[in-house]
């Protein structure tokens, strides 16, 4: 059995693309780092290294945009694109666990 088609993404510009794109990579090594998750300093340490190279990435694609007279996000359609994506799960690794203790 095929799995289940994910549903299109909106149409992006390709500033807009690597913008989301880059965010969500971002959301990825930030879910890494969080110290209020468990796991080992060396991953998280790798995991801040690559935060400075997608950090800049993530610049380059706003400056892109800003560049080519994009000036405005588009909130609804960004947000369609990330939850497409899967962007609610990979962001929420960055918020902080529910409480264990109660």
């Amino acid at each position: 059995m095929l799995p289940e088609e994910l549903p299109p993404l909106p149409a992006l510009t390709r500033a807009e693309g690597e913008l989301i794109d880059r965010y969500l990579e971002a959301a990825d090594l930030l879910g890494r780092i969080n110290p209020a998750r468990q796991g080992d300093t060396y991953r998280a340490l790798r995991a801040a290294q690559a935060l400075v190279r997608t950090t800049a990435a993530l610049r380059d694609a706003l400056a892109l945009m800003h560049e080519r007279g994009e000036r405005e996000l588009y909130g609804g359609t960004l947000a369609h694109a990330l939850r497409v994506l899967d962007g609610e799960r990979r962001t929420a690794r960055v918020a902080l666990p529910p409480d264990a203790v109660g």
